[in-house]
């Protein structure tokens, strides 16, 4: 459930909203009469599927905030103006949304956004002091440029911001709680001169996902991630970034021994160009020869390395012999799960939302999974890891 008042960051409440469809949130929206300025209800339910309360009586029907108030798992205040923020502390009940968080039983979380003045105010101190000893969550706000040209605290949180608290203090399950991950995404760049490199089409998507789904499962993750877009995002588990197969391979073998999963999905070179110029090199002849050499098997010595207590699932991108190969990949590397990526899939492999995967278990098993989401095919990889893992205690 989110509540809409009146500030000009309503705005950004349709970015959240997309935000927590996206991932399976079913969201209703209560917007007090004045937030209709600033954002519309129309974009509001078309994203949420959901239609938009504002009244508490409305063409001869009645929104029953009780139920509106226990309907919820939480309850989202944002953005929170000093006037609401106000009411609520003192138990005034004039709209539907304020009504309705005064029936809530389910948490409440608060994003406050108002001018800098208004922020530093004594009384709104107060007011979110006596909310907090409610029980309510309080967000901080951030500094930077505000409606009114002053530069300085009181913008709302950011939408990402706003998601990620929820996903951390509301929606994590304790599936596999305590449990250490180690992650590797994306692609790795090998260079062949300052400006140029040998790399591959690799998202890192397919990687953040299973992170993401583990992190959301309860577990400890630590991704380590070679070049990525998604490197600018901000997220809740540990990362580092790297460059080359080599960095990525030193940096997993430091992180491999207190894991207890190991998932392995990033799309690590085979080949480094053995001599690499210190300077761009020129267009000048017809043909340019590159001298190149084995990188380190990342997945094949963490087989040879890893302990009984250990999970290790590798990731295999084939275009020929697809299943004779990850059959293949399986036993060499002596990994407990192979997951089947084919390029012949549309819609699948680097660069989609959506993948088709095979899942080649060691003891023969295979399991296929049709064109689906990442996102689910991370959920499901928790599930059957979750299932093995602990079958095996």
């Amino acid at each position: 459930m989110i509540g809409i008042t009146a500030s000009i960051a309503a705005y950004k409440i349709i970015s959240l909203v997309r935000i927590l469809t996206k991932e399976g949130a079913e969201v209703k929206i209560i917007q007090t009469p004045a937030s209709k300025d600033f954002v519309s209800p129309l974009v509001l339910s078309t994203l949420s599927k959901n239609s938009v309360l504002t009244d508490l009586f409305a063409e001869n029907e009645w929104a029953n905030h009780v139920q509106l108030g226990r309907w919820a798992d939480v309850m989202l205040i944002a953005p929170a103006t000093c006037n609401t923020i106000a009411k609520m502390a003192s138990g005034l009940c004039d709209n539907l949304l304020v009504a309705t968080y005064l029936s809530a039983t389910c948490p409440v979380v608060i994003a406050p956004a108002m001018d800098e003045d208004m922020w530093n105010h004594g009384s709104t101190a107060e007011n979110l002091k006596k909310l907090s000893s409610y029980g309510n969550h309080i967000l901080s706000v951030n500094t930077g440029e505000l409606a009114s040209g002053l530069y300085g605290p009181g913008r709302m949180a950011e939408p990402e911001e706003i998601a990620e608290y929820l996903r951390t203090h509301f929606f994590r399950s304790s599936a596999l709680k305590g449990k250490k991950v180690l992650i590797t995404a994306g692609p790795t760049y090998e260079p062949i001169d300052p400006v140029r490199f040998i790399g591959n089409h690799s998202s890192g998507k397919m990687g953040f996902a299973i992170a993401k789904a583990f992190f959301d499962a309860g577990a400890d993750v630590h991704i380590i991630s070679g070049p990525s877009a998604l490197r600018t995002i901000q997220y809740p588990f540990q990362i580092t970034f790297t460059e080359t197969a080599n960095d990525m391979y030193e940096a997993v073998m430091k992180n491999s021994s207190s894991a207890d999963i190991l998932i392995m999905s990033a799309a690590v070179a085979d080949y480094y160009v053995e001599d690499i110029a210190s300077e761009k090199i020129k267009k000048s002849d017809d043909q340019i020869q590159l001298t190149l050499k084995k990188t380190k098997d990342i997945l094949k010595e963490l087989g040879r390395r890893k302990n009984d207590k250990q999970f290790l699932i590798g990731f295999a991108l084939e275009t020929d012999n697809e299943e004779a190969n990850a059959a293949k990949k399986l036993k060499e590397k002596n990994a407990d799960l192979i997951v089947l990526n084919s390029l012949r899939d549309e819609g699948a492999g680097f660069g989609y939302d959506t993948n088709a995967v095979t899942l080649f278990y060691k003891d023969g098993k295979k399991e296929m999974l049709s064109l689906t989401s990442k996102n689910q095919i991370a959920q499901h990889l928790v599930k059957i890891t979750a299932e093995c893992i602990y079958e095996e205690v």
